[in-house]
């Protein structure tokens, strides 16, 4: 008598691994199970559990098909974060010229493929033009702005010699968008952004910086924090702020790591609420490759925060090499 009554539990727990079909013959097995217990121990009460079995499997039968056709729907809309993935952050080469360069990019929710973060790299002729940005708020509002700006800068990247012309491109480029897609709420949308060119036949660095965390720079076992002379106007508030845009100029010489982040690395807590110390371990680094640099970062983030992301991370690894090398 135990044994029938769990029967109709078989194609309900089918239902959540198999698709339709297998969960209704399971189900039939278990119907023509119980009749032949019947014939057998004739005080089982058949049909009452006969007419579970029935339920219950006409009941999976509907589960199994809508848990299928959710699969492919989050399916469907991975492939469109992937093909959304290629068009703002498309994969960056390794080595432009002398200038190894190696990207990281992951995103809070779980089931993300992108956020706010982005990040871009253009050989120019002007030189090795590097950005990297991070749009306030979340979801695909924050994608379609970060879009906007990669966007721009592809284009600005090679057409201005100037990068403060740049800034200004991408900072019309920001201001259409949330012009034609306003955001909900009170609060502005705007995004923060760090420019970097490192031209091909000298051994500097420019840094325009527009309200994004200053990069750091190792030289010979040294931090330095690039801290801008004079602030840059965010992107999209250069009306309300004024538009007068600043270039940083710094040595960066064979050997020296460049670390560019966006501020989600420097917040990323602790389960007791302690940042991430970033200048602190940038110190601790060995002399390595921006690859190997970038995947300890990594696991030190996943370590620190117990593997729980509260906001979007993006970070670009920068070293010069002899020409020669």
């Amino acid at each position: 008598m135990a044994f029938s009554r769990l029967l109709p539990a078989a194609p309900a727990l089918a239902a959540s691994m198999w698709p339709v079909l297998p969960t209704v013959l399971l189900g039939t097995v278990c119907l023509l199970l119980m009749i032949g217990l019947s014939l057998v121990f004739p005080d089982l009460g058949t049909w009452w559990t006969a007419s579970g079995i029935i339920a219950v499997t006409v009941a999976a039968a509907y589960g199994s098909h809508v848990r299928l056709q959710r699969e492919r729907t989050l399916f469907q809309v991975r492939l469109v974060a992937d093909a959304a993935q290629q068009v703002v952050l498309s994969p960056l080469p390794r080595r432009f010229r002398s200038v190894e360069i190696e990207s990281l990019y992951l995103a809070a929710a779980a089931e993300a493929r992108i956020g706010g973060d982005f990040y871009e790299a253009a050989d120019t002729p002007y030189g090795l033009r590097l950005l990297i940005g991070d749009v306030r708020g979340k979801g695909l509002p924050a994608v379609g702005a970060a879009a906007a700006i990669v966007n721009a800068f592809r284009e600005a990247a090679y057409d201005e010699a100037d990068m403060t012309d740049v800034a200004r491109r991408l900072d019309a480029s920001s201001t259409r968008y949330n012009a034609a897609f306003p955001p909900e709420g009170p609060m502005e949308r705007f995004a923060t952004a760090l420019l970097v060119e490192i031209p091909h036949e000298g051994r500097h660095i420019d840094i325009l910086n527009c309200g994004h965390p200053p990069p750091l720079l190792l030289h010979r076992g040294k931090l330095r924090v690039l801290e801008p002379a004079l602030p840059s106007p965010l992107l999209s508030l250069a009306e309300l702020i004024g538009s007068h845009y600043n270039v940083d100029t710094y040595d960066f010489v064979p050997g020296d790591l460049l670390l560019l982040y966006t501020d989600g690395i420097a917040e990323t807590r602790a389960h007791d609420g302690e940042f991430f110390p970033l200048a602190t371990w940038m110190r601790r680094q060995p002399p390595t490759a921006p690859r190997e640099l970038l995947t300890a970062l990594h696991r030190d983030l996943l370590r620190h925060s117990r593997g729980r992301l509260d906001d979007d991370i993006a970070a670009l690894a920068v070293r010069l090499r002899d020409p020669e090398s």
